[in-house]
């Protein structure tokens, strides 16, 4: 279009000069991978007279800029390495259509040869005007046409109708077209192209090829889409020109942008090979039939075949010929016509002629007679149209079939059989009697006689060749009640059934059988006797009170509580329904007692527990065992094994069982009769406890404990008879004083109730005394606050309480543990008092400052009393002490564990209260000093503290646990002369005269000062307000106080003062 708009320019303008223009295939040009591709490329305005050349070029999707040089008409090695073999081997070249104009072809065009294609013509004007080249897209898709039909070979003939199947399928993305069509190729001549059968066009066009047209519009040849994929030929009438090889070939069509078509893939499929039998118009004829020897009364079957071709569209006739005369005629319509001799034969369904296919004709004869001896032949007459219109016949026979029909002759054997020779009365009598090699009805006679054969034969029934049974008198009534059952099982074997043998059933059976033939006529049917034959059987009858027996038996005669027991009656003989027995089980409880000593009268005492029935229902008695619940009856299928089952045994299921047996005999009509009672062996059960497995652990072990501590002893079960096993468990303990009476100190009961004993009142354990349950099997005792006297032997005794299955507990067995041995001691002393000693030297009316530091107590809950105690020469004070030894103690100062001063009758030689010289103090737990003021000569002595270590017991009680003194201290007082530093501080009331007192006076003086001058100071301020003039503060001097001499007396804690 650019090429033509610019043209159309250049005439405009007017130019005269030509202009060169190449022109190329329009693209995209969509081709299948592997088929041939062509594009063309012409060339126009060029000077006449010269041959134009064409390079064929190609640039990669991929790589656009890139040119890739494939072939030209010019040079001979143009094009690159990657495509210069297949231009070598002429697989791409260039076709010259003129001088100016090429086709490019791509014989087996390549994925890899997408892309844009370029036709470059080379300039031979001498000057550059115009356009040199031209290009198209080429697009390259996979080949996904498939074209199959099964290869086979077929052999039909002339006339048949044929069948084909194609499948054609494509996955092609673009929009395409497909034609598909049958083509015949001739097997004699291989070169010669194929014919045309019939196409579907890629526009849905149904055309054929030239010589089938005509049987087209016939119908004789269809194709037929049948799915999407599926494509089927028919021809009808097959002719033998229609012989050769047939194949299914597709095309796949894409529309180009010029608008033409393009075949992009065109594939065929596997080939059938067809054969076709022209018409033969012969036919012929063959009898067939099993033998030809039969016995009277058998049947005869002859089968008339033709053999020809194309029989169904083919006009035959059948006769049958017996003899020269004939039988039957069947015709084309399929309708047999009979000979008159036949008619009334095949009215009474003994002949039959029938036409079972289109080429095989029946004759088959019922119950053949010796006149049915002789020939018989079969002859075919096929009628047909000449093309004058007339109509010929042509006809042929079969060979002669000889039939030969021999009279009846009876060659029976009768056999008879049962089921026992021997059968328990009740039980059934069952009698086969067999008759072997019969070919024609029999009638069957059942007859009895005693063993001996010495009285009348009674006739108890018999079956004519009808099957219609007929019962004997002396066995008419009990065969209307179903005791007597006479049948026939076969056409050659009957039984004979007496269900509820009695006694009297015994003796000799027979079974006579009689052959039987009949002789046909036209009016009515006449049977003649032709054998007879018989057979006997022995039968005995065993009576079953002779044989019937009842024991009881059990694997378990001693069984613990809880545990199951079974008990078995067995009844013999095997249980029959005719003659059915009812079973009972009795009991007699443990305790009680026989009314006499002989077994009879034993039985009164024994009730009934459950029965069975003749009916086999359960009848529960008057005696239950338990509740009723844990009684379960069962018996065998065969009513021989009755069983009692007694679960979760008790007390009440101990004693003595039996069982008894009655039989039952069941009349034909309908009526019981007893016929015998049997009573079993008696079976002792005996119910016991149940053998103890509890087991304590028998550890042996000694405990040491401080006093306070928290003891605590473990009682273990290591086993125990059931997991529904309670205890109760009992605290025993043994003083450590040595007595050997073991006393109670608590009892658990099973249900959980405590219950102390004795010792634990005594000895006041209520309180401190823990029993504890850990766990199902792990007991704990624990005894809080442990005191020195709670030291023993402790062991536990177990109790294994049991329930028995009727909800009573029971004691089953007693277990101890192994002993404890536990030791509660006081703590070990280790109170230490600092033991350093030092001299001390002080000046008269000064203090002395006494230590007592307690490096190491006992316990941290230990609690101290302190003494100070102080020894005097007498040298030293004889004025205050006299009539004192030389050496002596004096208490000094003491406080109680319980901080109370002056224990231990033990009291300062001074006043007490606010005048006491001493003065205590405990800075810490373990640190006290007691300071003494005013010195005097006297104080002075070896002083040293006591310290006594307390602890409070479990009772709340204080106990003295050790005592410890100090190092000594050597105090010495030194005397000094009066002064008035020493009066004056020597004399409290003085002291505080001098120098306390003043101050608290001045002091008022001084606020008093203050007041008056303040209020003077506001009556000049007034003043001076009204004169206009400032008032002025007077600034007062700062007025502080300091003692000058003696510090202020101590203030000391005398004895009965608070701490």
């Amino acid at each position: 279009m650019a090429t033509g708009a610019l043209l159309l320019a250049f005439a405009l303008l007017g130019v005269a000069v030509a202009q060169r223009v190449v022109t190329v295939q329009n693209g995209p040009l969509v081709r299948t991978e592997g088929s041939h591709v062509t594009i063309w490329c012409n060339v126009t305005g060029y000077k006449d007279g010269l041959k134009q050349d064409f390079d064929w070029s190609m640039y990669l999707p991929t790589a656009p800029g890139r040119e890739i040089r494939i072939v030209s008409t010019a040079q001979s090695d143009y094009a690159y390495a990657v495509y210069a073999q297949r231009v070598n081997s002429k697989e791409i070249f260039v076709e010259r259509l003129s001088d100016d104009s090429a086709v490019l072809h791509i014989t087996r065009v390549q994925a890899r040869d997408q892309g844009v294609f370029e036709c470059y013509t080379p300039n031979t004007d001498g000057q550059y005007l115009g356009f040199y080249s031209a290009r198209t897209n080429l697009t390259v898709i996979p080949d996904s046409l498939m074209v199959t039909a099964p290869p086979q070979t077929l052999s039909k003939v002339e006339g048949d109708t044929l069948q084909l199947n194609c499948e054609v399928s494509r996955t092609t993305m673009q929009h395409t077209h497909l034609s598909v069509g049958w083509y015949l190729r001739s097997p004699e001549d291989a070169a010669a192209p194929p014919q045309e059968l019939v196409t579907l066009s890629r526009d849905f066009v149904l055309r054929s090829g030239g010589p089938y047209r005509q049987r087209m519009a016939a119908g004789d040849l269809r194709l037929d889409k049948t799915s999407a994929t599926s494509y089927r030929l028919t021809i009808h009438k097959l002719q033998p020109v229609d012989q050769g090889l047939l194949y299914c070939q597709a095309v796949e069509w894409i529309q180009d942008p010029d608008g033409s078509w393009f075949a992009m893939t065109r594939k065929q499929s596997e080939k059938t090979q067809l054969r076709i039998q022209p018409t033969d118009r012969d036919f012929s004829i063959q009898v067939s039939t099993e033998r030809r020897s039969f016995m009277a009364g058998e049947p005869l079957e002859l089968r008339c075949t033709i053999e020809a071709q194309n029989v169904p569209e083919r006009f035959f006739s059948v006769s049958w010929v017996f003899s020269s005369s004939s039988v039957a005629v069947v015709g084309p319509s399929a309708v047999p016509v009979l000979g008159s001799e036949y008619v009334a034969r095949e009215a009474a369904g003994l002949m039959t002629v029938r036409k079972e296919s289109p080429n095989v004709y029946l004759l088959k004869l019922q119950r053949l007679s010796p006149k049915d001896t002789g020939k018989y032949i079969c002859r075919v007459t096929e009628r047909e149209k000449t093309p004058t219109g007339d109509f010929i016949d042509r006809s042929k026979r079969s060979r002669n079939v000889q039939i030969t029909v021999q009279p009846l002759k009876s060659n029976i054997t009768v056999s008879l059989s049962i089921n026992s020779s021997e059968v328990l009365e009740g039980d059934r009598i069952q009698l086969t009697c067999s008759v072997h090699s019969a070919t024609s009805p029999l009638s069957v006679v059942w007859q009895w006689t005693d063993k001996q054969s010495a009285g009348p034969i009674q006739e108890i029934a018999s079956v004519d060749r009808d099957g219609t049974v007929v019962h004997g008198a002396n066995y008419r009534e009990r065969s209307g009640y179903g005791e007597i059952r006479v049948e026939r099982v076969r056409a050659d074997v009957f039984s004979l059934s007496l269900y509820n043998a009695l006694p009297e059933d015994e003796g000799q059976y027979r079974c006579t059988a009689t052959q039987w033939v009949e002789n046909i006529t036209e009016t009515e049917p006449n049977w003649q006797k032709i054998g007879e034959q018989s057979a006997s059987k022995a039968v005995t009858v065993k009576t079953v009170e002779s044989s019937f027996m009842v024991s009881a038996s059990s694997r378990t005669p001693s069984v613990s509580f809880g545990d199951s027991f079974d008990l078995l009656c067995l009844v013999k003989p095997r249980h029959n329904p005719r003659v059915p027995t009812s079973v009972t089980w009795r009991f007699m409880p443990a305790g009680a007692r026989a009314t006499a000593a002989d077994d009879d009268e034993d039985q009164g005492e024994f009730k009934d527990l459950v029965t069975f029935t003749r009916e086999g229902t359960l009848q529960w008695g008057e005696q239950l065992l338990g509740l009723g619940t844990r009684t379960t009856v069962d018996r065998s299928h065969s009513n021989t094994n009755f069983r009692l089952s007694v679960t979760r045994a008790g007390r009440r299921e101990a004693g003595k069982y039996q069982c008894t047996a009655i039989l039952w005999r069941r009349n034909y009509d309908n009526s019981w009769s007893r016929v015998a009672n049997r009573t079993s062996n008696l079976l002792g059960i005996s119910v016991l406890q149940p053998e103890s497995k509890l087991k304590v652990l028998k550890n042996n072990q000694s405990l040491a404990y401080q006093e306070d501590s928290r003891v605590r002893i473990n009682c273990s079960i290591a086993s125990q008879t059931s997991q529904d096993s309670q205890h109760a468990v009992l605290w025993y303990i043994r003083r450590a004083s040595g007595s050997d009476t073991d006393e109670l100190l608590l009892r658990i009961e099973r249900t959980g109730a405590f219950e102390y004993g004795a010792y634990a009142d005594e000895e006041r354990l209520r309180r401190r005394v823990q029993a504890e349950r850990l766990s199902p099997r792990l007991y704990a005792l624990t005894l809080n606050r442990a005191e020195s006297s709670d030291s023993g032997t402790y062991y536990c005794l177990v109790e294994e309480w049991l329930s028995d299955p009727d909800g009573a507990w029971y004691r089953l067995s007693r277990d101890t543990s192994g002993y404890t041995k536990v030791l509660v001691k006081q703590p070990e002393p280790q109170l230490r008092v600092d033991e350093l000693e030092n001299n001390v030297t002080v000046e008269e009316s000064s203090s002395i400052k006494l230590g007592c530091n307690i490096f190491s107590q006992s316990s941290p809950d230990s609690r101290f009393s302190v003494f100070w105690y102080v020894e005097r020469s007498d040298g030293e004070d004889v004025e205050d002490q006299p009539g004192e030894d030389d050496d002596k103690r004096d208490c000094v100062f003491s406080i109680g564990h319980d901080a109370i001063f002056g224990n231990g009758n033990c009291s300062p030689p001074d006043d007490t209260g606010p005048n006491s010289r001493f003065q205590f103090e405990r800075t810490t737990s373990d640190q006290y000093s007691l300071t003494i003021h005013g010195a005097r000569p006297a104080d002075a002595g070896r002083y040293y503290c006591h310290v006594e270590e307390w602890l409070l017991n479990p009772r709340n009680e204080w106990y003295r646990l050790a005592t410890n003194d100090s190092g000594v201290t050597i105090v010495n007082v030194l005397q000094q002369v009066s002064t008035i530093h020493s009066v004056v501080c020597s004399t409290e009331s003085l002291f505080y005269f001098i120098f306390f007192y003043p101050f608290p006076i001045f002091g008022i003086l001084l606020i008093a000062l203050l007041v008056v001058r303040y209020k003077g100071r506001n009556n000049n301020k007034s003043q001076e307000g009204k004169n206009g003039a400032p008032l002025l503060w007077i600034k007062e001097p700062h007025l502080s106080y300091s003692p000058t001499c003696l510090d202020p007396p101590a203030l000391s804690l005398h004895p009965g003062s608070v701490d």
